[in-house]
This record gives C-alpha cells, structure tokens and sequence, in this order.
C-alpha cells in the first residue's frame, strides 16, 4: 500500500494521460468506438452519444491529471474516477461479452485503476 501511497502522482498522471486519449472518440466516433470494441455506430443519435461520451471520459483524464498535482481534490477526483470505470466495467461484464476481444485491455486496465484508486483511499482514510 505504500508503494500506491507514495506513488499516486504518477499513478494519476499516467492514468489521466491514457484516460483523456478517449478524447479520439469526441473528435471521430467511429475511429473511438472500432479502436474500442471493434464496432461502431451511425446516425446523429450515435454521434451524440458517442461524442458525448468520449468528453465525458476525456474529461475525467483531465481530472487525474489535474488531481496528481492539487493534493486537496485528489480524493473526490479518484472518488468519481473509480465510479466512472466501475460502471463502464460492470456494463461491459453484463453487456459487452461480444465485445472483449477489443475491450478487454480497457476493462483489465480500469479494473486495476479502480483496486489502486480504492486502496489509496483507504489507506489514507487509515493514515488520519
């Protein structure tokens, strides 16, 4: 735990980094989905939701970076990131089976975010 405790900076910071690279999918949807799950979506609907999306996630990569540098935030930061992947993870383990091939590294790499992201938690809810 104190390697996470010690090391979230650039823990957040890399994970922001790759987090906010979904930006791909606000700027050209249907590069971000294929890249993603190996499909895609049309029409406007899709286009909205996807690019949607895409900030969304785009914009709590910006947060982890910002986070690793302002001390103060980085609880609620890691709060509403963990909760951002848990449920992309958990839609994606009731929803997304046909998806895996493409979208397991994703949810292997959030899944592991979240347990570092917890455990940072707790371990400094322990430390006060």
């Amino acid at each position: 735990m104190n390697l996470i405790f010690s090391n979230i900076k650039w823990i957040m910071l890399g994970s922001g980094i790759i987090t906010f690279s979904m930006i791909l999918s606000a700027l050209h949807p249907s590069l971000g989905l294929t890249l993603t799950f190996g499909d895609t979506l049309n029409g406007d609907l899709a286009n909205i939701i996807v690019r949607n999306w895409g900030a969304l996630i785009a914009i709590t990569g910006g947060m982890l970076v910002y986070g690793a540098y302002n001390e103060p935030n980085r609880s609620l930061i890691l709060v509403v990131s963990s909760m951002s992947k848990t449920t992309f993870v958990l839609l994606n383990l009731i929803y997304g089976q046909a998806y895996f091939a493409k979208s397991g590294i994703a949810l292997v790499f959030d899944s592991i975010l979240v347990i570092i992201f917890v455990s940072y938690l707790l371990t400094k809810k322990f430390r006060k």
